[in-house]
């Protein structure tokens, strides 16, 4: 094995990633991954995407694209070809086939659409029937049915208005304030205790209490995977996920002993336990967060 395989492999064995993990990260089929490690192109679909897959690969890993690109060409003897490969059509055959596939190609839309509207117009309807047949009916002299009317009940005229000494005198604020919270509002359960930090893991105690949710939002793509001390994974896709821009995943794990959380980025990655944001304790990138309770 040459110079770039063995560069981008180590770069991912240091981010802890497997090759399924940069299979989800990057969009790449696994099998071309590990052909690039193994620097055997034989099953690639050509040498642009073979650039592009380098490129995608040294990206996710945090090396130098431009780099592992020019170790690529010097490496394979390859030389740079436009963006965009020139593709001489083979001759055309059956022709009435082909139109007949073009048509279709362009009906199938129009159909799509009619198909949809026809779809919206049934759902209103039957909507509306239901609403027309829950509006209760009475008979009026004719003996026709006519929609019931419900008259709001009117004010006594005999009634005295109630005076200012006989109203109920007001509340403190405060008193109005407390009567307003919830009784059972819950609270922050358990304090954050930082333990240890070893090279990208960050270990952490909570001192108290049993409840353990964890709050995990992105300002940006960020690979996520949640573990239980039984390496049972807690995030609602299994096998860990990218979490895209703006998104958000709620956790309740009272019944684990730890979670493990590999965050891919943690710029763009914020964590909260119990209420309480999770600080970072270095600058790596990729980090994990190990949570343990009493």
């Amino acid at each position: 094995m040459t110079g770039l395989g063995a560069r981008l492999r180590e770069a991912r064995v240091a981010k802890g990633y497997t090759l399924d993990d940069l299979q989800g990260m990057t969009k790449i089929q696994k099998r071309y991954l590990s052909g690039i490690e193994n620097e055997d192109y034989s099953m690639m679909p050509g040498a642009f995407y073979i650039r592009a897959f380098i490129k995608q690969y040294a990206e996710a890993v945090d090396l130098d694209a431009d780099e592992m690109l020019t170790l690529y060409k010097e490496e394979s003897g390859s030389v740079p070809e436009p963006e965009h490969e020139t593709v001489t059509p083979p001759p055309l055959q059956r022709s009435g086939g082909l139109k007949s596939n073009s048509r279709l190609k362009e009906v199938m839309p129009k159909v799509i659409v009619a198909l949809f509207i026809v779809m919206i117009i049934v759902i209103v309807y039957i909507l509306f029937r239901e609403k027309a047949a829950e509006a209760p009916l009475e008979k009026d002299d004719s003996g026709q049915n006519v929609p019931a009317v419900i008259e709001q009940p009117s004010e006594k005229p005999d009634e005295e208005p109630v005076k200012d000494e006989d109203k109920p005198a007001d509340k403190p604020a405060d008193e109005n304030e407390a009567d307003e919270q919830p009784a059972d509002e819950e609270t922050a359960s358990g304090q954050m205790e930082f333990l240890s930090v070893s090279g990208e893991t960050s270990t952490f105690k909570l001192t108290d209490g049993e409840q353990l949710k964890l709050v995990i939002k992105t300002s940006g793509d960020s690979w996520i995977s949640v573990t239980d001390q039984t390496g049972t994974e807690r995030m609602p896709q299994p096998g860990g996920r990218i979490m895209t821009t703006g998104e958000s995943v709620e956790i309740d794990a009272a019944d684990a002993s730890s979670l493990r959380i590999r965050v891919g980025r943690t710029n763009s990655t914020e964590i909260t336990v119990n209420g309480q944001p999770v600080e970072y304790q270095n600058d790596h990138l990729t980090q994990n967060i190990i949570i343990q309770k009493p």
